[in-house]
C-alpha cells in the first residue's frame, strides 16, 4: 500500500494512531474513553481488518481486561473504603510515619509495595495500597508523587520480574527455566531496580510534578475516620494481607502437591485473586465494620458509595484494553517482534528487545512477556550455554518499558493520581522505562557470575 510493504505500513499506521490518540485527549480535550474507541476503530479500519473483526477485537479486549481488572477494582475499592472509613488505613499510615519518619516515608511505601506485590497482581496491590498514598500524603504534607512513584515501582518490579506473576511464570515454561532460580535471581534484580526507579526517581520528579490527587477519591479513601478508636495495626494488617497470604498458600500448594489433590484444588479456589480479595472484603465487614461499631445499613451505604468514583476509571481501562487488542489483532506486535529477531545481538539483549517492542506496540506486559518468549525461544536453541533463568528476567524487564496510552495501567495511574497525559508520561511512563533499563543492566551484570 502506497508503495510500502504491509509490515512497514502497519508500523506507520500504529505510530499515526497513537499520536492521534494523544492529540485527541490533550489538544481537543476529548474524554479518554471516547478517544480510545475512536483510535481503536481507526487502526482497525486503516489496517485492513474486516468490520466484524474490528468490533469483535475491541469487545474481546474490553471484556478481557474488565473480566479480571474490573472485578478486582470493584472489590479492592470496597476493601479500601472499609479500611479508610474504619481508620485502618490511617493506623498503617501513622505506624509507617513513626517507623521511617516523614523524610523517609517514601522508602516505607516502596518496601511495603515490594513485599505485598510478590504474590499479587499489579492491579490488586494498587487498589489495596492506594489509600495509604492518599493518607500519608495528607498527614505528612509530602507530595503524592514522591510517595506514589515508589509504591508503583515496588509493585511493577515484582510484577515483571518475579514469579508467580503470570508473565514470568509462563516465560519459565517457554524457556524451560528453573522456577526456584528464577525467583532468586528475580528478587536480586528487582529490589535495587525498584529502589532506583522508586524512591530515588520519585524524589527527583516530585520537585517538578508534585501532583494533585483526585479529590473525590481522597474524600472517599483518605478522609478522617469517624471512629474514636482506630483498629489495631495487627488487625488491619491481617485483613489487608489476607489476599497475600491466600495467594502464597496457593502457590505453595501448586508446588508441593500433585494435580488432582483435594487440598491443592481447594487452595486454587480460595487463592485465586478474585476469591482471595472477596474473602478479605468479607473479613473487613467485621474487622473494619461491625467490630468498629458500624451497623449493616451504614456498611451497605459505604460499599455502594465506594463504586461511584471508579466508574469512569473502569470504562477507560476497558477501552484501553480494547485498543491494545486492536494492536495485537492487526498484527503490529508480530511485525515488530520478528524485526527484532533479525538483529544480530546477544540472546539476553534480544529477549529484552523483543519484549520491549511488543510492549510498546500492544501495551500489555503479560502479552509482551509471553509473545516475546515464544519468538525468542527458537533462537536460544541455536546458541548453547544461555542462562534460561536470565532470559526469563530479560523478557520480563523488556515487558515493563514505556507504558503509554495503549496500556490500561497508564490510565489507571493517570486517573487515580489526577494527572494530565503529559504528567503521566513524565512520572509513570518514565518510571516504568527506568525499571526496564536498570533491570536489564543488573541482569547483564548478573550474567557475568551465574
Amino acid at each position: 500500500m502506497f508503495g510500502m510493504s504491509h509490515e512497514t505500513f502497519l508500523l506507520l499506521d500504529a505510530v499515526v494512531t497513537v499520536i492521534g490518540l494523544i492529540v485527541l485527549i490533550t489538544k481537543f480535550k476529548l474524554h479518554p474513553f471516547i478517544a480510545l474507541i475512536i483510535a481503536a476503530a481507526f487502526l482497525g479500519l486503516t489496517s485492513g481488518m474486516p468490520i466484524g473483526t474490528i468490533i469483535k477485537a475491541f469487545q474481546d479486549g474490553f471484556g478481557g481486561v474488565l473480566g479480571f481488572v474490573g472485578i478486582i477494582l470493584a472489590l479492592g475499592t470496597m476493601l479500601g473504603k472499609m479500611m479508610a472509613e474504619s481508620g485502618g488505613a490511617d493506623q498503617i499510615a501513622q505506624t509507617l510515619i513513626r517507623a521511617f519518619g516523614k523524610d523517609k516515608v517514601q522508602w516505607a511505601m516502596m518496601f511495603a509495595a515490594f513485599l505485598v506485590g510478590i504474590p499479587l497482581f499489579f492491579e490488586i496491590g494498587f487498589v489495596l495500597l492506594i489509600p495509604l498514598v492518599f493518607i500519608v500524603a495528607r498527614r505528612t504534607g509530602v507530595s503524592i508523587i514522591k510517595i506514589g512513584i515508589p509504591l508503583l515501582a515496588g509493585l511493577s518490579a515484582v510484577h515483571g520480574l518475579v514469579p508467580p506473576h503470570p508473565g514470568p511464570l509462563l516465560a519459565i515454561g517457554v524457556f524451560g527455566a528453573d522456577i526456584g532460580k528464577t525467583i532468586l535471581y528475580g528478587l536480586i534484580v528487582a529490589l535495587p531496580t525498584a529502589i532506583i526507579a522508586g524512591p530515588i526517581y520519585g524524589t527527583f520528579i516530585s520537585k517538578y510534578i508534585p501532583g494533585h490527587p483526585n479529590q473525590e477519591l481522597v474524600d472517599q479513601l483518605a478522609r478522617e475516620p469517624e471512629a474514636a478508636e482506630l483498629p489495631s495495626f495487627s488487625i488491619t494488617l491481617i485483613t489487608v494481607l489476607l489476599p497475600v497470604f491466600l495467594m502464597l498458600l496457593k502457590t505453595f500448594a501448586d508446588v508441593v502437591l500433585p494435580d488432582g489433590n483435594f487440598l491443592r484444588t481447594f487452595m486454587d479456589l480460595v487463592g485465586h485473586p478474585i476469591s482471595a480479595l472477596l474473602l478479605a472484603l468479607l473479613l473487613s465487614l467485621y474487622t473494619f465494620g461491625h467490630r468498629q461499631g458500624m451497623g449493616s445499613n451504614k456498611i451497605l451505604k459505604l460499599l455502594d458509595a465506594s463504586l461511584a468514583p471508579t466508574a469512569a476509571i473502569i470504562l477507560i481501562i476497558g477501552a484501553g484494553g480494547g485498543f491494545k487488542q486492536m494492536l495485537v489483532t492487526s498484527g503490529v506486535g508480530d511485525v515488530i517482534g520478528h524485526m527484532a529477531v533479525n538483529a544480530q545481538i546477544s540472546p539476553i539483549l534480544l529477549a529484552w528487545l523483543v519484549a520491549a517492542v511488543i510492549r510498546i506496540a500492544t501495551g500489555s506486559a503479560t502479552v509482551a512477556t509471553i509473545t516475546g518468549a515464544g519468538i525468542v525461544v527458537p533462537v536460544v536453541g541455536m546458541i548453547p550455554g544461555v542462562n534460561r533463568e536470565l532470559l526469563v528476567l530479560a523478557t520480563g524487564a523488556g515487558s515493563l518499558i514505556l507504558s503509554h496510552v495503549n496500556d490500561a495501567g497508564f490510565w489507571l495511574v493517570k486517573q487515580y493520581f489526577n494527572m494530565t497525559v503529559a504528567e503521566t508520561f513524565k512520572t509513570w511512563t518514565a518510571m516504568e522505562t527506568i525499571l526496564s533499563i536498570v533491570a536489564l543492566g543488573f541482569i547483564l551484570l548478573l550474567s557475568m557470575f551465574v
